[in-house]
């Protein structure tokens, strides 16, 4: 029996050529273009594995991956992005994901990951196998005297920042205002002395903390 497979990207005609692709070899059993309607199709699905892309609106990759795996924790996430940066691999990777590619991939080897992902292996493109083994050789979080100046609450809206999550979705999480995560942001900004996000989750991914 095929793996049954279910595709997430934001870009309506790279999934077109993508389900095209590996028709073939796997059983597609649905696709989506945005975040909620991912986490929607894949906890009525129940594929095998999820093709998915790393950066859409909305949370992304990492928000897709943390609302399913609850509700259906045997779904294996691959991830297939443009971004060979450090800090999306070793997010993905934390929230879940069993693998990350790049989009420069063949066809045939994104069908070999695939099943790779499915029967349990855990696949990386070479370059990124290094991120993955750099974040995780020690073991439990780094400790880090700048933390301490953060608040309980900073930490936690650092965190979620820098997975991804955009303000609203952090704010519901927390069960705070947008204006109050801003003010936390700011605050965090400030401390750590950086200039923005992206900043701030390469900084939360070199100390483990994402």
């Amino acid at each position: 029996m095929k793996p049954r497979v279910f595709l997430v990207d934001d870009h309506r005609l790279f999934l077109s050529g993508v389900k095209a692709e590996l028709a073939g070899a796997f059983e597609i059993v649905g696709d989506a273009s945005d975040v909620d309607t991912a986490i929607s199709g894949i906890r009525r699905l129940d594929p095998d594995v999820v093709l998915i892309d790393v950066h859409m609106p909305d949370g992304g990759g990492v928000a897709v991956i943390e609302a399913v795996t609850d509700t259906n924790p045997g779904v294996r996430f691959l991830a297939l992005s443009v971004s060979d940066k450090a800090e999306d691999v070793i997010a993905m990777i934390r929230a879940g994901a069993r693998g990350y590619v790049t989009k420069t991939i063949e066809p045939a080897e994104l069908a070999e990951a695939i099943q790779r992902v499915h029967d349990g292996d855990a696949v990386f493109s070479p370059r990124l196998a290094g991120f993955v083994l750099d974040a995780f050789a020690g073991g439990g979080p780094v400790v880090d005297d700048d933390l301490d100046q953060l608040t309980a609450r900073e930490k936690d809206v650092l965190r979620l920042i820098a997975r991804g999550f955009a303000y609203k979705q952090v704010a519901r999480k927390l069960d705070i205002s947008i204006k109050t995560v801003e003010t936390h942001v700011s605050s965090v900004l400030r401390k750590l002395q950086l200039s923005n996000r992206h900043e701030l989750a390469r900084w939360a991914s070199k100390r483990r903390i994402v």
